[in-house]
Formats: C-alpha cells, structure tokens, sequence
C-alpha cells in the first residue's frame, strides 16, 4: 500500500510517533511518502529526551523513505531545509495526495 503521511506539529511526542509509524510502515513494505507543514518541518531541531522525532526521521530517510517539506513554511521560520528535508512546494504535497492510497496526519 502506498502512505501519504503529513506532519503538521513540532509536538515531541506526536511528531516522533508520526515517523514512528512511517518507519513501521516502511519495514511492512509499504511504499511511505512524507510531507513536512506549519510546525512539523522543525521536526529536525526538536529535541526530547525521551522522543527523539528527529532521530527517527533520519532513520527513515537511511531506510529509503522520501522526506518533502513545505518550503513556504521552512521560509517563515527562516529555513532553507535540509539534504534530509529538501525545500518542496504545496504542489508536491498535492502529488503526494494523489499517489499515495491512504493519507495519514500527526
């Protein structure tokens, strides 16, 4: 099955749990697609001791997952993105709408 998961939060927990699941998806063999928006493209500098979200978003790009985040929200926080969350745009979160069979958001 194909998954759209779309992050929205910098919350620790919600954040962390969110790739969590596209990390568990991935190893079921789904094929996981995941787009960054508002808070969640901070996903990369949140930090917890207990939910390292950013941790496992680098898990999840070692393991082949496609990682896109909202370059407009990136730019209002004074972004530029990163190799692991590349500068993407709404139409790409609509290509991701598209592709994937399921969409899930955190």
């Amino acid at each position: 099955m194909k998954f759209g998961i779309i992050i929205e939060t910098n919350e620790p927990e919600k954040a962390w749990n969110g790739v969590r699941f596209a990390n568990a998806s991935l190893k079921r063999g789904h094929e996981v697609r995941v787009f960054l928006m508002s808070a969640g493209v901070e996903i990369e500098s949140i930090e917890h001791p207990k939910y390292n979200a950013a941790k496992q978003l680098a898990d999840f790009a070692a393991a082949g997952g496609t990682v896109l985040a909202c370059g407009t929200c990136l730019k209002a926080r004074n972004s530029e993105g990163s190799e692991v969350c590349p500068l993407s745009t709404m139409n790409d979160c609509v290509d991701l709408v598209e592709w994937a069979e399921r969409v899930v958001t955190f």
